[in-house]
C-alpha cells in the first residue's frame, strides 16, 4: 500500500504528541512494507489564496505541487492535527485549500453538471488531538470541523472510507496513556488503516 502522511501541526519546530503519533504510524506502516510519504506542512512555503481566479488558477508553488504528487500517488492518506479554536489548523486549511484545487481534486463535467471525483479509490484515516475529552468534542459540539473536512473536502473528492481517531485530554493523560496510543498507531500503521 502507498500511504501519505499529511502532518497538520502547524509549529515547524516539531516535537509536539501529534508528531510523535504521525512518527508511530508511519513506523508501523514501514514495518508492513507499506510504501510511506510525509508532507510536514509547517515547513511549506505557498501563499494563502484570496480570490477565485487564484483557486481556479494553474499557478502552483513548487511545494504545493510535490504536495499534490504524493496524494497523487497514494492509496490511503492519513491526516494529523490538533484542535485549535474547535477546528483544524488554519495553515492546515490554507494547504487543503491550495492542493485540493481543480484539476487534482475534481474537474467540472459539463456546465450545470456535478463535479467529477479525482481522488476515487483513496481511503484515510483523520487523527486529531485535543485537549478536552473527545467525547465531549463529538457529542456535545457534534465534531463539526472533523465532519466538515470528511463530507466537504474528502468526501467531495471522492476520498473514502475515511476512519477517525480522536484523542481527548493530550495535555493531562499519563505517560502510559499515551504510549498506548502511539501503540495504536503503530498497530494502524501496520494495517494500513
Amino acid at each position: 500500500m502507498r500511504i501519505t502522511i499529511v502532518q497538520g501541526h502547524p509549529d515547524p519546530a516539531g516535537g509536539h504528541y501529534g508528531h510523535a503519533l504521525a512518527h508511530a504510524y508511519a513506523s508501523g506502516a514501514e514495518a508492513a512494507r507499506h510504501e510511506v510519504r510525509t508532507i510536514a506542512v509547517a515547513e511549506l512555503e505557498f501563499p494563502l489564496i484570496r480570490t477565485r481566479k487564484e483557486w481556479e488558477g494553474e499557478l502552483y508553488p513548487d511545494a504545493i505541487r510535490r504536495a499534490q504528487d504524493a496524494i497523487r500517488w497514494a492509496n490511503h492518506l492519513v491526516i494529523l492535527y490538533p484542535l485549535w479554536l474547535g477546528s483544524m489548523p488554519a495553515l492546515l486549511k490554507a494547504f487543503l485549500e491550495q492542493v485540493m484545487r481543480p484539476g487534482l481534486a475534481f474537474s467540472k463535467v459539463e456546465a450545470g453538471k456535478s463535479w467529477k471525483k479525482l481522488l476515487t479509490g483513496r481511503s484515510a484515516r483523520i487523527v486529531v488531538t485535543m485537549g478536552m475529552p473527545a467525547l465531549v468534542y463529538r457529542w456535545y459540539f457534534g465534531a463539526h470541523s472533523l465532519k466538515s473536512l470528511e463530507r466537504n473536502i474528502l468526501g467531495f473528492v471522492g476520498i473514502g472510507p475515511i476512519r477517525e481517531t480522536l484523542i481527548g485530554l493530550v495535555e493531562s493523560c499519563s505517560a502510559a496513556k499515551r504510549e498506548k496510543w502511539l501503540e495504536k498507531l503503530h498497530a494502524l500503521g501496520r494495517a494500513g488503516r
